[in-house]
């Protein structure tokens, strides 16, 4: 008997394509340079409510769908997906093979099943051979989730493994501790952290829920300290991540969002001014410096909505998808087909130096994900979400290598699965 010798996928990647009132699952690989789709079944919808539909994880190395029952917390191999699964996004702990998978909850920011009306939940999964293993689910506060990690550095060497998660409808931080070797807080609640401002509210009665609208944060190993994006005040405040005080508050008005630079001093936020002119669309990033505490430059880009933003692996590059919003003439001069690269390599200085042309899109958002293989990015990937198509773009050349069809356009949310390859990252 000749036995089949099966050849490893270059790279591969997930793709789950949510529709009006049903999603789909796509695989894209490349195998000796060849690259292909794979469409995965799209099997009957459960008839769950919204908190109790099956949970698409991503793919194991046998290309089969992982999928998480929010019940039972078992992890199934599935041939097919439930039209009506749900998606979570992701967040990998750097110092683990663990991921925190977030749920937003419904429109009002609950898992009702899980947590009642008081939150929603983190489920956080083990990769063991390509699948999962269920570790934890914790109830947290209301709505969506960012999660930042935080571990001892060159200069706090006794700073614990924790994970800060906001709750954008709460303006709270949970604190949980992140040190398998302390078993008294792993993967436990250990403290609540309170954004309330007092100088942006006028009821002073209540605390939480508050409007700071955490959304974006991260951990700088350069100053030890946590950095969260208040959308709501237009502030970014400085968290001590042993105290979980804060320390510092700094106005960062016009920003939805907070990126770290590769040498982990800057962040960058994004965002767009819709109010300023009634026929154009300003986009907005602006840097912010963790050594000084300040903003340290700002640039306006019109027409254009900043979606998705990324660093290639080395830093010195700067990707921004842009993506649709505003209406009427606004969004008639909007300009959603291009990729935009900015020279990052002197930051604080961001210089646009080239454009990278797509198809247009009608959505809101446009993910970017890279391939990084030895400090480089031979491959980038971005989604065409109203044609229902995934280009790949050569890393150096920035010339488009191929645009593969995934599904039916039209897509209302489109969203990357890197479960099965740790070499793929973005959003």
């Amino acid at each position: 008997m000749t036995q089949t010798t099966q050849i490893k996928p270059d790279w591969i990647i997930g793709c789950h394509l949510e529709y009006d009132n049903h999603g789909t699952v796509s695989i894209v690989k490349q195998v000796q340079g060849k690259v292909s789709v794979t469409k995965l079944e799209s099997t009957a919808a459960s008839g769950a409510e919204f908190n109790r539909r099956p949970v698409f994880i991503g793919i194991n190395d046998n290309n089969r769908a992982l999928l998480m029952d929010p019940a039972t917390k078992e992890i199934s191999r599935e041939d097919g997906v439930p039209a009506d699964a749900r998606f979570y996004y992701a967040y990998r702990d750097p110092g683990s093979v663990r991921a925190w998978l977030v749920n937003d909850g419904d429109e009002n920011g609950n898992d009702t099943y899980a947590c009642g009306v008081n939150g929603s939940t983190i489920s956080i999964l083990a990769k063991t051979n390509g699948n999962g293993d269920h570790v934890e689910t914790l109830c947290l506060g209301r709505g969506h989730h960012v999660v930042a990690f935080s571990g001892p550095t060159a200069k706090a060497g006794r700073l614990p493994h924790r994970a800060f998660a906001s709750n954008l409808n709460d303006g709270t931080i949970s604190v949980i501790g992140n040190d398998p070797n302390d078993a008294v807080s792993f993967l436990k609640i250990i403290a609540t952290i309170n954004l309330f401002d007092q100088r942006f509210e006028e009821n002073t009665k209540t605390h939480i829920p508050n409007g700071a609208y955490p959304h974006g944060m991260d951990f700088s190993p350069l100053t030890s300290k946590i950095y969260n994006l208040n959308n709501g005040y237009g502030t970014v405040v400085v968290i001590d991540p042993l105290t979980h005080e804060v320390e510092a508050s700094i106005s960062m008005p016009g920003c939805s969002n907070l990126l770290q630079s590769r040498c982990h001093r800057y962040f960058i936020g994004k965002g767009a001014d819709r109010k300023a002119n009634p026929e154009h669309v300003m986009g907005k990033l602006t840097v912010f410096d963790a050594t000084k505490n300040e903003i340290v430059n700002s640039l306006e880009i019109q027409d254009i909505y900043p979606s998705v933003y990324r660093f290639n692996p080395k830093g010195d590059r700067l990707y921004v998808t842009t993506a649709a919003t505003g209406k009427g003439i606004q969004r008639d001069n909007l300009r959603t087909d291009v990729v935009q690269v900015y020279d990052s390599s002197a930051l604080p200085q961001l210089k646009l130096i080239e454009e990278i042309k797509l198809e247009t899109t009608d959505s809101g958002r446009r993910p970017i994900a890279f391939l990084e293989q030895g400090g480089t990015a031979p491959y980038i990937f971005v989604p065409n979400p109203t044609q229902g198509t995934l280009t790949i773009i050569g890393g150096a050349s920035h010339k488009v290598i191929e645009t593969v069809t995934l599904g039916a356009g039209k897509i209302k949310e489109f969203s990357f699965s890197f479960w099965n390859d740790r070499q793929i990252y973005g959003a």
